[in-house]
């Protein structure tokens, strides 16, 4: 039951950094804002490796294959994509209701996962997975705003959950190829990951924009806030997606939607519906289903 805490912790981490990149969307493009979020985070997730390693000197080193580094390439160009299409979707919608066009990863995750990735669930998994996609309709405001969004926006939250899906289950896949002891499989996959994503957001806005770069070095601290919540909430989704299936793990996150309604009436001073009762007990009833499955 380890991975329960870790999903929790992720979820909050993730929705302060969905925030945080909001509020830095407002002056910078898409590509800047994604990369804020992982400029920072190499050298933190370094740091978080080497202490394991302290704190347990003797595991072995990781044997890396073709196949794992094909599962690095796909979930990192799959984030970066996954990432960018989000803040696009902030600058198009109301912030909660973008992160709930999103949160469709946690559906697509279990439909991938099962037909692709030898995934299992029970009835009891399925349900959670189902009774939280209703939850974060309802949660978001989607149900209110159906008539309103616009065919790019439902394409542009679809693209995002597809993107995030898969590269939720190929972090999953990497992490069993190690045959590490836990945590040290996801701690290596998250340092490879966000690696090579830096490395190819610094390269393309060196290359074809490099006054975003500049961007980015003017918001110090936003930029720091962004890489940093990122992160930590990558440690904990890769190392709950190192213990349980991917389908489960998303659909107890998904309680990063009220995180979000929370921060967005608070932090945002969004003018938002009172809280839908209905929502939150689907929100909890699928956080039981999935913690029994």
């Amino acid at each position: 039951m380890l991975w329960i805490p870790f999903t929790l912790f992720a979820a909050l981490m993730q929705a302060w950094r969905n925030a945080f990149q909001k509020q830095l969307s407002q002056s910078l493009g898409a590509t800047s804002v994604t990369l804020a979020r992982f400029i920072l985070a190499g050298p933190i997730a370094a740091t978080y490796l080497w202490l394991l390693y302290r704190w347990q000197p003797r595991q072995p080193l990781p044997d890396f294959s073709v196949p794992f580094a094909g599962y690095i390439v796909g979930a990192a160009l799959c984030q970066i994509l996954a990432t960018a299409l989000m803040v696009r979707l902030f600058q198009l919608r109301n912030y909660a209701v973008g992160v709930g066009l999103a949160k469709s990863e946690a559906i697509l995750a279990a439909v991938l996962g099962v037909f692709f990735f030898g995934t299992s669930l029970t009835g009891l998994g399925w349900l959670g997975v189902l009774l939280g996609g209703m939850a974060v309709w309802l949660l978001s405001g989607l149900h209110r705003a159906a008539g309103a969004v616009s065919p790019m926006t439902l394409l542009l939250g679809l693209g995002s959950g597809l993107a995030f899906a898969l590269t939720s289950l190929w972090v999953r896949e990497a992490s069993l190829l190690l045959e590490l002891p836990f945590p040290f499989s996801a701690a290596w996959v998250l340092l490879l990951v966000i690696g090579l994503q830096t490395l190819l957001l610094v390269g393309w806005l060196g290359l074809r924009d490099p006054a975003s770069l500049v961007g980015l070095i003017r918001r110090p601290g936003l930029t720091a806030l962004v890489s940093l919540t990122s992160c930590l909430g990558s440690i904990g989704w890769f190392s709950a997606m190192s213990l349980e299936s991917v389908a489960l793990v998303k659909t107890l996150g998904q309680i990063e939607v009220l995180f979000t309604l929370l921060i967005s009436a608070w932090y945002f001073k969004d003018k938002l519906a009172r809280h839908d009762h209905l929502g939150l007990a689907l929100i909890v009833i699928a956080a039981v289903c999935v913690m029994w499955a």
